[in-house]
């Protein structure tokens, strides 16, 4: 299992995946709020979304997991 992590302290403005989506190495998944900046987070591997881990509005640390994928 691979994981999507948050690279920065940041309100989770914006999901841009879900549950059982498939996701590309490269592609982004979420947008972080940090510092009145709007911060892309991208996926480092491909697979498929298996969990969610954050909500739209959450406060996360950095480090935090974003996402869990499943391999292809």
């Amino acid at each position: 299992m691979n994981t999507v992590v948050i690279n920065m302290a940041g309100n989770i403005w914006k999901i841009l995946v879900d549950k059982g989506d498939q996701v590309e190495k490269g592609q982004e998944v979420a947008i972080l709020e940090s510092m009145k900046m709007e911060i892309p987070i991208i996926a480092e591997t491909s697979g498929t979304v298996i969990e969610v881990k954050k909500k739209e509005g959450e406060f996360a640390d950095e480090g935090d997991i974003l996402l869990e994928l499943q391999s292809c």
